[in-house]
């Protein structure tokens, strides 16, 4: 089909579609999607991340919000990718962006489109997802709309920009509307998508320097998924940049990221713990800074990014007091060279173990690989970089971003599957060497592999970068730890009797969930009231992540360099909404502050509005409908 037949078939869709809203129509809606539909909102008509799947609970959805949120405008959108087929999930489709209008809103939105054979073939919704672009009246000061400065220079007189940038990052005379506790990847990127909507942001970590909390992992990390999808906002990596970087370039470049972007940052500063007002509607916060000294500060919002967790796992090995050397978490790993020569255990089987052994290994250190629990084994490349192929296929970043953001939870699961089958197919020799030597091997719940390892538990998966092999030649011993008879001071016994001797064991056991994190810095009721942090639970959206959480002003962001590029620009128009009164800070109450319905005559006049081109896209679908 041509790329123009593409077009006119979407821009038929759209029209029907906005017809079916305008009229308040569900039965107009109804034949426009598949009985398996699913259609995600990302804060455009709702106010939430959610997911409805099922053609009833998609419609009810859209007849409930849409009331509210007064759609209109829909059009393909201009500049962007042309309405295309794809194969997503092992389905082919009609995927196309398109943009349209709210009450409040730009929006911009992806539906998917595949025909249905029992309706003579007729093109229904697959998938569709509405997603909010930016605030109207407040939308981001970028590019065209970027700030004009002022021209000091000119008049030599009065503070410079660097007097002013000093001042604005010392906070002698206010309080930061948002604190953001933690400046890696999660930090600098809210931070960066909250500037240009001109909310006064402030990030503390308690590391002495920006970038350190890469800088300060093993001395051999580089990242295990390829530059470009990685970016953070704003601010792409060169295109001269190696495909996985070091991770102490990350880090001079999150040095670089914070000066170009003129972020406020605060190094050497540990957040100590807040308390709510539920009165003042702010937070009354303990930071202790680089001096010694204590600051308290009084935010409405704190963002806490972290990490998906934050606190080591150490688990109770029984007996391991015993050892009299030393035992290291793979956090506080720094490099190998100290252990040329000695012999090392290290208790964990997943990224961090397997990068640890392999660097302690090439060290000169004798190295034994304690597996605890099942794990996922795939090498790094082809792979594990089968997930990513949609940010080679040749459409921008931006595009990109929305069209994995459209993909619901099922279908995501279903293309994980087909995935993980695939990258077990791909690296079989190696998988079956592993399992001769005894390797315990795992591919996630159903078969959904390492990212949904990832997005359920925080690990327990390995990209092998030549940790594997080595385990396969024997160069790296594998033992079991259910062989483990118990600890001495010299090393281990295991149960046959052998002697295994040690001078360092690292345990990399991983970290304890967020929860723990919360209560220790918010108090039991905080973390009772917020409940699980990240995971699915029972529903298709991270638990209390990206959005609103049961706690008036706390907020969670965490995840890949990806995730963080992609969902802060979402954290931060909440924020924004939240400043301006549009939206209340606590997640559960957004219906009882929601625009009110929509007259007929309202959605008539926006529905008039847009078809003359006087809002945001119309314009496209003018001519799409014309050319129908």
């Amino acid at each position: 089909m041509a790329t123009e037949d593409l077009a006119t078939a979407v821009a038929r869709w759209l029209a029907a579609f906005e017809a079916a809203l305008s009229a308040d129509d569900s039965k107009a809606l109804q034949p426009l999607f598949h009985a398996d539909s699913h259609w995600r909102d990302v804060l455009a008509l709702s106010w939430t991340i959610d997911t409805a799947s099922g053609r009833d609970a998609v419609l009810a959805g859209l007849a409930a919000w849409s009331r509210r949120a007064r759609p209109c405008g829909f059009g393909i959108a201009p500049g962007r990718t042309p309405p295309r087929l794809v194969r997503r999930a092992g389905t082919e489709a009609i995927e196309a962006i398109f943009t349209f209008e709210t009450a409040t809103g730009h929006a911009e939105g992806i539906v998917r489109l595949t025909p249905d054979a029992a309706d003579g073939g007729r093109l229904k919704a697959w998938t569709l997802l509405t997603a909010l672009e930016a605030l109207k009246g407040h939308e981001p000061r970028l590019g065209k709309a970027r700030p004009r400065g002022a021209a000091q220079a000119r008049d030599f007189r009065g503070p410079n920009w660097l007097d002013q940038r000093l001042a604005a990052a010392a906070y002698a005379d206010r309080d930061p509307d948002v604190l953001v506790v933690g400046g890696g990847q999660a930090g600098l990127s809210i931070a960066a998508r909250l500037a240009p909507l001109g909310i006064d942001t402030l990030i503390v970590d308690r590391l002495p320097r920006v970038g350190d909390n890469w800088r300060q992992r093993y001395h051999a990390l580089t990242l295990h998924n390829q530059v470009q999808v990685n970016h953070l906002p704003y601010m792409p990596f060169p295109p001269s940049w190696p495909t996985y970087i070091p991770k102490d370039k990350l880090a001079g470049w999150f040095e670089a990221y914070v000066e170009s972007l003129e972020l406020n940052y605060w190094t050497e500063t540990t957040f100590e713990g807040g308390r709510y007002d539920d009165g003042r509607q702010r937070w009354t916060v303990s930071l202790r800074c680089a001096d010694g000294t204590r600051r308290q500060m009084h935010p409405r919002h704190v963002v806490m990014a972290t990490g998906v967790s934050g606190i080591p796992n150490i688990p109770d090995l029984p007996t391991l007091p015993d050892f009299a050397g030393t035992v290291l978490h793979s956090s506080r790993y720094d490099d190998g060279e100290a252990w040329k020569g000695r012999r090392a255990i290290v208790i964990g089987t997943g990224n961090s173990g397997h990068d640890i052994a392999q660097d302690l290994y090439s060290s000169g250190a004798a190295v034994t690989l304690v597996q605890r629990s099942p794990t996922m084994i795939v090498n790094v490349e082809p792979s594990a970089q089968l997930p990513y192929a949609l940010y080679d296929e040749g459409p921008s970043l931006e595009d990109c971003d929305l069209i994995t953001v459209a993909t619901p939870l099922a279908l995501a699961r279903k293309s994980h599957v087909a995935f993980t089958e695939r990258a077990r197919q791909m690296d079989k020799a190696l998988l079956d060497g592993l399992e001769r030597i005894g390797f315990r091997l795992d591919f996630g719940e159903d078969g959904t592999g390492w990212q949904f390892k990832y997005l359920t538990r925080g690990g327990g998966y390995y990209f092998n970068v030549g940790c594997s092999d080595l385990l396969v030649d024997g160069r790296i011993r594998l033992v079991q730890y259910a062989d483990i008879d118990r600890f001495t001071a010299s090393g281990t016994v295991l149960r046959s009797g052998e002697a295994l001797p040690a001078d360092l064991i690292v345990l990399a056991t991983g970290y304890k969930s967020q929860e723990h994190l919360v209560r220790q810095l918010f108090g039991a009721d905080v973390a009772s009231r917020v409940g699980p942090i990240w995971g699915f639970g029972e529903g298709q959206e991270l638990r209390n992540m990206f959005a609103r959480t049961p706690q008036p002003g706390l907020w969670f962001i965490a995840g890949s360099l990806a995730q963080c590029r992609i969902y802060s620009k979402y954290l931060a128009l909440q924020i924004k909404a939240c400043e301006l009164g549009l939206l209340p800070q606590a997640h559960g109450t957004a219906r009882e502050t929601a625009p009110a319905s929509a007259t007929s005559g309202e959605i008539r006049e926006c529905h008039t509005a847009a078809m003359t081109g006087s809002t945001h896209g119309a314009s496209a679908l003018d001519l799409a409908l014309r050319s129908s």
